[in-house]
Protein backbone atom coordinates (compact mmCIF):
# COMPACT_ATOMS: atom_id res chain seq x y z
CA UNK A 1 0.00 0.00 0.00
CA UNK A 2 2.63 2.59 1.07
CA UNK A 3 4.76 1.45 -2.29
CA UNK A 4 1.25 2.30 -4.21
CA UNK A 5 1.11 5.73 -2.89
CA UNK A 6 4.22 6.69 -2.79
CA UNK A 7 4.23 6.02 -6.60
CA UNK A 8 1.07 7.51 -7.31
CA UNK A 9 2.40 10.50 -5.79
CA UNK A 10 4.93 10.74 -8.23
CA UNK A 11 2.42 9.93 -11.26
CA UNK A 12 0.51 13.06 -10.51
CA UNK A 13 3.83 15.08 -11.03
CA UNK A 14 4.94 12.61 -14.50
CA UNK A 15 1.32 13.16 -15.44
CA UNK A 16 1.02 17.18 -15.00
CA UNK A 17 4.75 17.77 -16.74
CA UNK A 18 4.04 15.33 -19.29
CA UNK A 19 0.71 17.60 -19.91
CA UNK A 20 2.66 20.57 -20.05
CA UNK A 21 4.24 19.33 -22.94
CA UNK A 22 0.82 17.80 -24.35
CA UNK A 23 2.98 14.64 -24.26
CA UNK A 24 0.24 12.18 -23.32
CA UNK A 25 -0.29 10.74 -26.56
CA UNK A 26 0.76 7.34 -25.99
CA UNK A 27 -2.33 7.17 -22.97
CA UNK A 28 -5.11 7.71 -25.65
CA UNK A 29 -6.14 4.46 -26.65
CA UNK A 30 -6.42 3.33 -22.91
CA UNK A 31 -10.18 3.52 -21.81
CA UNK A 32 -9.13 3.65 -17.87
CA UNK A 33 -7.39 6.35 -18.28
CA UNK A 34 -9.78 8.50 -20.20
CA UNK A 35 -10.92 10.71 -17.17
CA UNK A 36 -7.83 11.19 -16.37
CA UNK A 37 -6.48 12.62 -19.80
CA UNK A 38 -9.89 14.95 -20.01
CA UNK A 39 -8.59 16.29 -16.72
CA UNK A 40 -4.96 16.75 -18.46
CA UNK A 41 -6.60 19.17 -20.93
CA UNK A 42 -7.39 21.43 -18.68
CA UNK A 43 -3.55 21.94 -17.98
CA UNK A 44 -1.98 24.25 -20.95
CA UNK A 45 1.30 23.93 -22.44
CA UNK A 46 3.57 26.94 -23.13
CA UNK A 47 2.99 28.07 -26.51
CA UNK A 48 7.06 27.02 -27.38
CA UNK A 49 6.35 23.83 -26.38
CA UNK A 50 3.12 22.92 -28.93
CA UNK A 51 4.42 25.60 -31.66
CA UNK A 52 6.16 23.35 -34.64
CA UNK A 53 6.98 20.07 -32.91
CA UNK A 54 5.80 16.96 -33.55
CA UNK A 55 4.41 14.73 -31.02
CA UNK A 56 7.89 12.44 -30.51
CA UNK A 57 9.85 15.89 -29.90
CA UNK A 58 7.75 16.93 -27.58
CA UNK A 59 7.65 13.62 -25.86
CA UNK A 60 11.85 13.89 -25.68
CA UNK A 61 11.58 16.94 -24.19
CA UNK A 62 9.13 16.01 -21.58
CA UNK A 63 11.60 13.06 -20.80
CA UNK A 64 14.32 14.67 -20.44
CA UNK A 65 13.32 17.56 -18.41
CA UNK A 66 12.16 14.51 -15.94
CA UNK A 67 15.81 13.14 -15.28
CA UNK A 68 17.95 10.63 -16.46
CA UNK A 69 16.24 7.30 -15.54
CA UNK A 70 13.83 8.89 -17.96
CA UNK A 71 16.37 9.70 -20.46
CA UNK A 72 17.08 6.34 -20.35
CA UNK A 73 13.44 5.11 -20.78
CA UNK A 74 12.93 7.23 -23.67
CA UNK A 75 16.19 6.06 -25.26
CA UNK A 76 14.77 2.14 -24.69
CA UNK A 77 11.68 3.25 -26.45
CA UNK A 78 13.27 4.61 -29.33
CA UNK A 79 14.20 1.18 -30.12
CA UNK A 80 10.91 0.00 -30.33
CA UNK A 81 9.74 1.62 -34.07
CA UNK A 82 7.45 -1.17 -34.41
CA UNK A 83 5.31 -0.53 -31.13
CA UNK A 84 5.37 3.57 -31.06
CA UNK A 85 6.33 3.96 -35.08
CA UNK A 86 8.85 5.48 -37.21
CA UNK A 87 9.02 9.04 -36.57
CA UNK A 88 8.29 8.39 -32.71
CA UNK A 89 10.89 6.45 -32.78
CA UNK A 90 13.30 9.18 -34.48
CA UNK A 91 12.56 11.86 -32.18
CA UNK A 92 13.13 9.71 -29.09
CA UNK A 93 16.62 8.65 -30.58
CA UNK A 94 17.75 12.21 -30.32
CA UNK A 95 17.71 12.09 -26.34
CA UNK A 96 21.09 12.16 -25.45
CA UNK A 97 22.19 12.06 -21.74
CA UNK A 98 23.37 16.11 -21.73
CA UNK A 99 22.60 16.95 -17.52
CA UNK A 100 24.48 19.37 -15.46
CA UNK A 101 27.87 17.86 -14.33
CA UNK A 102 28.44 16.97 -10.35
CA UNK A 103 31.31 19.03 -8.25
CA UNK A 104 34.79 17.85 -9.01
CA UNK A 105 35.59 17.24 -5.77
CA UNK A 106 33.17 14.83 -5.77
CA UNK A 107 34.83 13.30 -8.19
CA UNK A 108 37.86 12.89 -6.75
CA UNK A 109 36.56 11.52 -4.02
CA UNK A 110 35.42 8.64 -5.43
CA UNK A 111 38.43 7.73 -7.66
CA UNK A 112 40.24 7.78 -3.92
CA UNK A 113 37.94 5.25 -2.70
CA UNK A 114 37.50 3.08 -5.88
CA UNK A 115 41.68 3.07 -5.56
CA UNK A 116 42.12 3.07 -2.30
CA UNK A 117 45.03 5.82 -2.57
CA UNK A 118 45.30 9.71 -2.69
CA UNK A 119 44.79 11.01 -6.01
CA UNK A 120 48.44 12.30 -6.43
CA UNK A 121 49.52 8.63 -6.32
CA UNK A 122 47.87 7.62 -9.47
CA UNK A 123 47.33 11.52 -10.78
CA UNK A 124 49.70 14.26 -11.19
CA UNK A 125 47.35 16.40 -12.71
CA UNK A 126 43.63 16.38 -12.80
CA UNK A 127 41.30 18.65 -14.15
CA UNK A 128 38.24 18.74 -11.77
CA UNK A 129 36.00 20.97 -14.22
CA UNK A 130 33.98 17.52 -16.29
CA UNK A 131 34.51 18.09 -20.29
CA UNK A 132 31.66 15.99 -20.54
CA UNK A 133 28.36 14.54 -18.04
CA UNK A 134 25.72 12.17 -18.90
CA UNK A 135 23.00 10.69 -16.14
CA UNK A 136 25.14 8.02 -15.15
CA UNK A 137 29.02 8.99 -15.15
CA UNK A 138 31.17 12.01 -15.76
CA UNK A 139 34.37 12.20 -17.83
CA UNK A 140 37.35 14.40 -16.72
CA UNK A 141 40.58 14.97 -18.52
CA UNK A 142 43.92 13.59 -16.58
CA UNK A 143 47.58 12.61 -16.50
CA UNK A 144 49.04 10.11 -15.13
CA UNK A 145 52.25 10.00 -12.84
CA UNK A 146 53.93 8.42 -15.90
CA UNK A 147 53.02 11.36 -18.52
CA UNK A 148 50.21 9.52 -20.06
CA UNK A 149 46.84 12.02 -21.08
CA UNK A 150 44.19 9.95 -20.80
CA UNK A 151 40.09 10.59 -19.76
CA UNK A 152 39.09 9.47 -16.05
CA UNK A 153 35.47 8.46 -16.50
CA UNK A 154 33.56 8.79 -13.15
CA UNK A 155 30.26 7.19 -11.82
CA UNK A 156 27.74 9.88 -10.10
CA UNK A 157 27.65 9.58 -6.53
CA UNK A 158 24.36 7.46 -5.40
CA UNK A 159 23.14 7.24 -9.26
CA UNK A 160 22.85 3.21 -8.20
CA UNK A 161 19.88 4.43 -5.70
CA UNK A 162 18.62 6.73 -7.68
CA UNK A 163 18.14 4.70 -11.08
CA UNK A 164 17.08 1.83 -8.44
CA UNK A 165 14.23 4.23 -6.79
CA UNK A 166 12.92 5.74 -10.60
CA UNK A 167 12.85 1.77 -12.15
CA UNK A 168 10.66 0.75 -9.33
CA UNK A 169 8.64 3.21 -10.02
CA UNK A 170 8.42 2.82 -14.27
CA UNK A 171 7.95 -0.90 -13.13
CA UNK A 172 5.13 -0.12 -11.10
CA UNK A 173 4.08 2.08 -13.85
CA UNK A 174 4.63 -1.10 -16.12
CA UNK A 175 2.65 -3.57 -14.24
CA UNK A 176 -0.73 -1.27 -13.80
CA UNK A 177 -0.26 -0.47 -17.63
CA UNK A 178 -0.02 -4.04 -18.80
CA UNK A 179 -3.75 -4.77 -17.09
CA UNK A 180 -5.15 -2.84 -20.24
CA UNK A 181 -5.24 -4.74 -23.18
CA UNK A 182 -4.59 -1.50 -25.87
CA UNK A 183 -1.44 -1.72 -23.78
CA UNK A 184 -0.37 -5.17 -23.66
CA UNK A 185 1.15 -5.07 -27.01
CA UNK A 186 3.46 -2.19 -26.18
CA UNK A 187 5.14 -4.93 -23.21
CA UNK A 188 5.99 -1.99 -20.91
CA UNK A 189 6.65 -4.66 -18.23
CA UNK A 190 9.45 -5.98 -21.13
CA UNK A 191 10.79 -2.25 -21.70
CA UNK A 192 11.62 -1.47 -18.49
CA UNK A 193 13.63 -4.39 -17.90
CA UNK A 194 15.61 -4.24 -20.84
CA UNK A 195 16.23 -1.17 -19.34
CA UNK A 196 16.93 -1.88 -16.29
CA UNK A 197 19.42 -4.67 -17.69
CA UNK A 198 21.10 -1.70 -19.75
CA UNK A 199 21.19 0.52 -16.89
CA UNK A 200 22.95 -2.23 -14.66
CA UNK A 201 25.23 -2.63 -17.13
CA UNK A 202 26.26 0.67 -17.26
CA UNK A 203 27.02 1.17 -13.36
CA UNK A 204 29.84 -1.40 -13.33
CA UNK A 205 32.49 0.28 -15.76
CA UNK A 206 34.95 -2.68 -15.56
CA UNK A 207 32.18 -3.75 -17.99
CA UNK A 208 32.76 -0.74 -20.28
CA UNK A 209 36.39 -1.75 -20.04
CA UNK A 210 36.10 -5.21 -21.66
CA UNK A 211 33.69 -3.70 -24.00
CA UNK A 212 35.82 -1.68 -25.37
CA UNK A 213 39.27 -3.52 -25.27
CA UNK A 214 37.15 -6.59 -26.91
CA UNK A 215 35.98 -3.65 -29.89
CA UNK A 216 39.89 -2.45 -30.03
CA UNK A 217 40.96 -6.47 -30.31
CA UNK A 218 38.98 -6.52 -33.38
CA UNK A 219 40.02 -3.88 -35.04
CA UNK A 220 43.68 -4.28 -34.32
CA UNK A 221 44.66 -4.42 -38.08
CA UNK A 222 42.27 -1.29 -39.35
CA UNK A 223 44.10 1.89 -39.77
CA UNK A 224 40.93 3.24 -40.27
CA UNK A 225 38.67 3.01 -36.95
CA UNK A 226 40.13 3.12 -33.23
CA UNK A 227 39.03 2.32 -29.82
CA UNK A 228 40.91 4.32 -26.60
CA UNK A 229 43.35 1.83 -24.70
CA UNK A 230 41.96 1.04 -21.38
CA UNK A 231 44.26 1.30 -18.59
CA UNK A 232 43.34 -1.20 -16.41
CA UNK A 233 45.55 -0.28 -13.36
CA UNK A 234 43.73 2.70 -12.71
CA UNK A 235 40.31 1.23 -13.43
CA UNK A 236 37.56 -0.23 -11.36
CA UNK A 237 33.92 -0.44 -10.61
CA UNK A 238 33.28 3.12 -10.00
CA UNK A 239 36.25 4.58 -12.45
CA UNK A 240 36.81 4.03 -15.55
CA UNK A 241 40.17 5.35 -17.59
CA UNK A 242 41.11 5.48 -21.02
CA UNK A 243 43.89 7.53 -22.98
CA UNK A 244 42.77 10.99 -24.27
CA UNK A 245 41.67 11.10 -27.59
CA UNK A 246 42.53 14.16 -29.75
CA UNK A 247 40.49 15.00 -32.67
CA UNK A 248 37.30 16.14 -34.23
CA UNK A 249 33.90 15.63 -33.09
CA UNK A 250 32.31 13.53 -36.35
CA UNK A 251 29.14 15.70 -36.58
CA UNK A 252 31.34 19.00 -37.45
CA UNK A 253 31.92 19.06 -40.98
CA UNK A 254 32.64 22.73 -41.06
CA UNK A 255 35.89 22.14 -38.83
CA UNK A 256 36.49 18.55 -40.73
CA UNK A 257 36.95 20.28 -44.33
CA UNK A 258 39.39 23.10 -42.54
CA UNK A 259 41.59 19.99 -41.44
CA UNK A 260 41.40 18.87 -44.98
CA UNK A 261 39.46 16.08 -44.46
CA UNK A 262 37.14 14.84 -46.58
CA UNK A 263 33.49 14.10 -45.36
CA UNK A 264 32.46 11.27 -48.00
CA UNK A 265 35.47 9.27 -47.17
CA UNK A 266 34.41 9.86 -43.54
CA UNK A 267 31.08 8.31 -44.67
CA UNK A 268 32.88 5.23 -45.95
CA UNK A 269 35.09 4.32 -43.39
CA UNK A 270 32.40 4.80 -41.00
CA UNK A 271 29.91 2.42 -43.48
CA UNK A 272 33.22 -0.27 -43.53
CA UNK A 273 33.42 -0.11 -39.58
CA UNK A 274 29.82 -0.62 -39.37
CA UNK A 275 29.84 -3.83 -41.53
CA UNK A 276 32.63 -4.94 -40.17
CA UNK A 277 31.10 -4.70 -36.21
CA UNK A 278 28.06 -6.23 -37.82
CA UNK A 279 28.58 -8.84 -40.20
CA UNK A 280 32.38 -9.61 -39.28
CA UNK A 281 32.36 -9.65 -35.48
CA UNK A 282 28.63 -9.69 -34.65
CA UNK A 283 29.66 -6.94 -31.50
CA UNK A 284 28.60 -3.51 -32.58
CA UNK A 285 28.46 -0.24 -30.93
CA UNK A 286 24.89 0.87 -30.27
CA UNK A 287 25.36 4.06 -29.71
CA UNK A 288 26.79 5.77 -32.63
CA UNK A 289 25.40 9.11 -32.45
CA UNK A 290 27.70 12.21 -32.98
CA UNK A 291 29.08 13.24 -29.60
CA UNK A 292 30.77 9.42 -29.50
CA UNK A 293 32.74 9.59 -32.47
CA UNK A 294 35.47 11.50 -33.12
CA UNK A 295 37.50 11.96 -36.36
CA UNK A 296 41.68 11.83 -35.85
CA UNK A 297 44.31 14.46 -38.19
CA UNK A 298 45.24 11.07 -39.91
CA UNK A 299 41.57 10.57 -41.03
CA UNK A 300 41.01 7.64 -39.00
CA UNK A 301 37.29 7.28 -37.23
CA UNK A 302 37.57 6.93 -32.78
CA UNK A 303 35.08 5.55 -30.81
CA UNK A 304 34.05 6.37 -27.19
CA UNK A 305 31.76 5.73 -24.68
CA UNK A 306 31.14 1.80 -25.11
CA UNK A 307 28.61 1.40 -22.21
CA UNK A 308 25.73 0.44 -24.70
CA UNK A 309 26.98 -2.72 -27.10
CA UNK A 310 25.06 -5.06 -29.33
CA UNK A 311 25.07 -8.77 -29.95
CA UNK A 312 24.46 -10.80 -33.24
CA UNK A 313 25.45 -14.36 -33.25
CA UNK A 314 25.72 -16.09 -36.53
CA UNK A 315 22.17 -17.06 -37.59
CA UNK A 316 21.16 -13.29 -36.60
CA UNK A 317 23.78 -11.80 -39.25
CA UNK A 318 23.00 -14.64 -42.07
CA UNK A 319 19.47 -13.62 -41.86
CA UNK A 320 20.03 -9.67 -41.92
CA UNK A 321 22.30 -10.43 -44.82
CA UNK A 322 20.13 -13.09 -46.48
CA UNK A 323 16.19 -10.40 -45.96
CA UNK A 324 18.58 -7.36 -47.24
CA UNK A 325 20.07 -8.99 -50.21
CA UNK A 326 16.16 -10.54 -50.44
CA UNK A 327 14.97 -6.65 -50.69
CA UNK A 328 17.39 -5.48 -53.08
CA UNK A 329 16.98 -7.55 -55.36
CA UNK A 330 12.98 -8.09 -55.29
CA UNK A 331 13.36 -11.90 -54.31
CA UNK A 332 10.78 -11.65 -51.76
CA UNK A 333 9.83 -15.43 -51.20
CA UNK A 334 13.41 -15.19 -49.75
CA UNK A 335 12.49 -13.01 -47.29
CA UNK A 336 9.99 -14.96 -46.35
CA UNK A 337 11.63 -17.96 -46.58
CA UNK A 338 14.33 -16.71 -43.79
CA UNK A 339 12.24 -15.72 -41.28
CA UNK A 340 10.53 -18.86 -41.60
CA UNK A 341 13.32 -21.07 -41.79
CA UNK A 342 15.28 -19.24 -38.89
CA UNK A 343 12.04 -19.72 -36.36
CA UNK A 344 10.81 -15.78 -36.13
CA UNK A 345 7.56 -16.66 -38.07
CA UNK A 346 5.42 -19.36 -36.71
CA UNK A 347 5.03 -22.31 -39.17
CA UNK A 348 1.30 -21.99 -38.45
CA UNK A 349 1.52 -18.86 -40.79
CA UNK A 350 0.86 -18.61 -44.09
CA UNK A 351 4.46 -17.98 -45.96
CA UNK A 352 2.20 -16.74 -49.02
CA UNK A 353 0.65 -14.23 -47.13
CA UNK A 354 3.83 -12.94 -45.61
CA UNK A 355 5.60 -13.08 -48.72
CA UNK A 356 3.28 -10.61 -49.91
CA UNK A 357 3.19 -8.20 -46.83
CA UNK A 358 7.17 -8.16 -47.86
CA UNK A 359 6.40 -6.92 -51.34
CA UNK A 360 4.33 -4.09 -49.76
CA UNK A 361 7.81 -3.00 -47.93
CA UNK A 362 9.68 -3.93 -51.14
CA UNK A 363 8.46 -2.77 -54.20
CA UNK A 364 8.55 1.02 -53.35
CA UNK A 365 12.50 0.19 -53.05
CA UNK A 366 12.72 -1.15 -56.72
CA UNK A 367 14.32 1.00 -59.07
CA UNK A 368 15.45 3.36 -56.29
CA UNK A 369 18.71 4.49 -56.16
CA UNK A 370 21.27 3.15 -53.56
CA UNK A 371 21.52 6.34 -51.29
CA UNK A 372 17.87 6.69 -51.59
CA UNK A 373 17.47 3.64 -49.48
CA UNK A 374 17.36 3.75 -45.78
CA UNK A 375 17.61 0.01 -44.30
CA UNK A 376 16.98 1.59 -40.59
CA UNK A 377 13.50 2.70 -42.16
CA UNK A 378 12.99 -1.03 -43.99
CA UNK A 379 13.57 -2.86 -40.97
CA UNK A 380 11.44 -0.39 -38.81
CA UNK A 381 8.84 -1.47 -41.79
CA UNK A 382 9.40 -5.17 -41.39
CA UNK A 383 9.12 -5.22 -37.64
CA UNK A 384 5.70 -3.48 -37.84
CA UNK A 385 4.02 -5.88 -40.27
CA UNK A 386 5.80 -9.12 -38.55
CA UNK A 387 3.37 -8.15 -35.49
CA UNK A 388 0.38 -9.35 -37.60
CA UNK A 389 2.47 -12.40 -38.65
CA UNK A 390 3.23 -13.70 -34.34
CA UNK A 391 6.76 -12.50 -35.06
CA UNK A 392 8.32 -12.83 -31.78
CA UNK A 393 10.54 -9.75 -30.30
CA UNK A 394 13.90 -10.07 -31.28
CA UNK A 395 15.92 -7.36 -29.06
CA UNK A 396 19.27 -7.42 -31.08
CA UNK A 397 17.77 -6.82 -33.82
CA UNK A 398 15.72 -4.07 -32.48
CA UNK A 399 19.26 -2.62 -30.85
CA UNK A 400 20.43 -2.89 -34.44
CA UNK A 401 17.23 -1.04 -36.23
CA UNK A 402 18.39 1.84 -33.47
CA UNK A 403 21.60 2.47 -34.44
CA UNK A 404 20.78 2.50 -37.80
CA UNK A 405 19.04 5.10 -37.46
CA UNK A 406 21.78 7.16 -35.86
CA UNK A 407 24.20 5.80 -38.34
CA UNK A 408 22.29 7.30 -41.23
CA UNK A 409 21.73 10.75 -39.35
CA UNK A 410 25.39 10.67 -39.18
CA UNK A 411 25.76 10.01 -42.93
CA UNK A 412 23.59 12.48 -44.18
CA UNK A 413 24.98 15.12 -41.63
CA UNK A 414 28.67 14.82 -43.66
CA UNK A 415 27.56 13.78 -46.81
CA UNK A 416 24.00 13.61 -47.52
CA UNK A 417 24.55 12.58 -51.44
CA UNK A 418 25.73 9.69 -49.95
CA UNK A 419 24.08 6.44 -47.95
CA UNK A 420 26.11 4.13 -45.56
CA UNK A 421 24.06 1.24 -47.61
CA UNK A 422 25.11 2.17 -50.85
CA UNK A 423 28.79 1.74 -49.58
CA UNK A 424 28.73 -0.94 -47.51
CA UNK A 425 26.64 -3.16 -50.12
CA UNK A 426 29.56 -4.75 -51.86
CA UNK A 427 31.14 -5.54 -48.27
CA UNK A 428 28.22 -7.37 -47.68
CA UNK A 429 27.52 -9.19 -51.00
CA UNK A 430 31.47 -10.30 -50.82
CA UNK A 431 30.89 -11.52 -46.90
CA UNK A 432 27.40 -13.49 -48.30
CA UNK A 433 30.09 -14.86 -51.02
CA UNK A 434 32.14 -16.28 -48.86
CA UNK A 435 30.10 -17.47 -45.85
CA UNK A 436 27.04 -18.47 -47.96
CA UNK A 437 28.76 -20.23 -50.22
CA UNK A 438 27.83 -24.55 -50.80
CA UNK A 439 31.51 -25.10 -49.01
CA UNK A 440 30.93 -22.62 -46.68
CA UNK A 441 27.65 -23.87 -45.55
CA UNK A 442 28.92 -27.42 -45.99
CA UNK A 443 31.57 -26.84 -43.33
CA UNK A 444 29.01 -25.01 -41.30
CA UNK A 445 27.06 -28.24 -41.10
CA UNK A 446 30.05 -30.08 -40.41
CA UNK A 447 30.73 -28.15 -37.58
CA UNK A 448 26.87 -28.29 -35.91
CA UNK A 449 27.17 -32.18 -36.75
CA UNK A 450 30.32 -32.36 -34.72
CA UNK A 451 28.86 -29.87 -32.11
CA UNK A 452 25.94 -32.18 -31.72
CA UNK A 453 28.19 -35.57 -31.60
CA UNK A 454 30.09 -33.80 -28.81
CA UNK A 455 27.00 -33.15 -26.85
CA UNK A 456 25.57 -36.54 -27.62
CA UNK A 457 28.16 -38.08 -24.68
CA UNK A 458 26.52 -35.91 -22.36
CA UNK A 459 22.57 -35.66 -23.58
CA UNK A 460 22.83 -39.72 -22.90
CA UNK A 461 23.92 -39.53 -19.84
CA UNK A 462 20.85 -37.26 -18.66
CA UNK A 463 18.77 -39.30 -20.40
CA UNK A 464 20.24 -42.31 -18.19
CA UNK A 465 19.95 -40.33 -14.85
CA UNK A 466 16.32 -39.51 -16.02
CA UNK A 467 15.66 -43.68 -15.94
CA UNK A 468 17.57 -44.44 -12.92
CA UNK A 469 15.36 -41.32 -10.92
CA UNK A 470 11.95 -42.22 -12.39
CA UNK A 471 12.79 -46.46 -11.62
CA UNK A 472 13.94 -44.84 -8.39
CA UNK A 473 10.55 -42.83 -7.76
CA UNK A 474 13.09 -39.50 -7.53
CA UNK A 475 10.57 -37.53 -8.94
CA UNK A 476 7.13 -36.26 -8.10
CA UNK A 477 4.46 -38.25 -9.96
CA UNK A 478 0.99 -39.44 -9.19
CA UNK A 479 0.49 -43.35 -8.52
CA UNK A 480 -0.80 -43.74 -11.75
CA UNK A 481 2.21 -42.43 -13.77
CA UNK A 482 4.79 -44.44 -11.80
CA UNK A 483 2.75 -47.55 -12.54
CA UNK A 484 2.72 -46.79 -16.05
CA UNK A 485 6.66 -46.66 -16.13
CA UNK A 486 7.33 -49.25 -13.87
CA UNK A 487 4.61 -51.95 -14.50
CA UNK A 488 2.39 -53.43 -12.05
CA UNK A 489 5.11 -55.50 -10.83
CA UNK A 490 8.03 -53.43 -9.86
CA UNK A 491 9.70 -54.22 -13.21
CA UNK A 492 10.90 -51.61 -15.92
CA UNK A 493 8.71 -51.09 -18.25
CA UNK A 494 9.17 -51.86 -22.00
CA UNK A 495 8.34 -48.39 -22.74
CA UNK A 496 12.09 -47.63 -21.55
CA UNK A 497 13.61 -49.61 -24.50
CA UNK A 498 11.76 -47.21 -27.30
CA UNK A 499 13.57 -44.04 -25.85
CA UNK A 500 16.80 -45.94 -25.89
CA UNK A 501 16.17 -46.98 -29.61
CA UNK A 502 15.00 -43.01 -30.53
CA UNK A 503 18.13 -41.62 -28.74
CA UNK A 504 20.23 -43.85 -30.55
CA UNK A 505 18.19 -42.96 -34.00
CA UNK A 506 19.31 -39.26 -33.02
CA UNK A 507 22.70 -40.34 -32.51
CA UNK A 508 22.98 -42.01 -35.97
CA UNK A 509 21.66 -39.37 -37.26
CA UNK A 510 24.33 -36.78 -36.61
CA UNK A 511 26.43 -39.33 -37.96
CA UNK A 512 24.87 -39.41 -41.64
CA UNK A 513 24.53 -35.98 -41.81
CA UNK A 514 28.21 -35.40 -40.84
CA UNK A 515 28.87 -37.92 -43.37
CA UNK A 516 26.83 -36.32 -46.21
CA UNK A 517 28.02 -32.92 -45.06
CA UNK A 518 31.90 -34.36 -45.86
CA UNK A 519 31.52 -35.80 -48.75
CA UNK A 520 29.57 -32.37 -50.42
CA UNK A 521 32.54 -30.55 -49.38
Amino acid sequence: MFRALRHLGALVRIGWHLARHDALFPLRNIVGLTPFLRVARWVRPPAEVVLGLREGQRLALALRQLGPSFIKLGQALSTRSDLIGEEVAADLSTLQDNVPPFPGAQAVAVIEAEMGMPLAQRFCRFDEVAIAAASVAQVHFATTTEGAEVAVKVLRPGVEQAFARDLDLLLWLAEQLERFQAMRRLKPVEVVGRLAESVAFEMDLRLEASAAAELAENFAKDPDFRVPSVDWLRTGRRVLVTERIHGIPVGDREALLAAGLEPKEIVRKAAAAFFAMVFRDGFFHADLHPGNLFVGLDGAIVAVDFGIMGRLDRKHRFYLADMLLGFLTGNYRQVAQVHFDAGFVPASESIDAFTQACRSIGEPLMGQPLEKISVARLLSQLFQITRTFKMETQPQLLMLQKTMVLAEGLGRILDPSVNMWSLSRPLVEDWMAINRSGPARALLTVGDALAGLERLPAMMGDFERLLRQLSHGGLSLDAETVRAIRGDGGHRNPMIWPLWIAALALAAMAIAQLVAAAHSV
